[in-house]
């Protein structure tokens, strides 16, 4: 068992330990949720569906994408 602090924003480390355990990496999505008196954080699978629209989006391209809406210019012949 680990012991961490929260900080500003209420936010917490999660301990290096329990990053290798679980394969944690930066941009994974956690599920947080509440059982009893309990906080539980449980990683996403990865065998999730993505889109791709033929090609590798960066996280800019995603982040604009949300930005302006969702349209996401694909270089396609719309």
């Amino acid at each position: 068992m680990e012991r961490v602090k929260v900080i500003r924003n209420f936010q917490v480390t999660i301990p290096a330990g329990i990053r290798e355990r679980l394969g944690i990496k930066v941009g994974d999505v956690l599920i947080v949720y509440v059982e009893d008196d309990k906080i539980v954080f449980r990683k996403l699978s990865d065998d999730r569906r993505r889109l791709t629209f033929g090609r590798k989006l960066t996280l800019e391209d995603i982040e604009a994408g949300i930005e302006r809406g969702g349209a996401l210019d694909c270089g396609g012949d719309n």
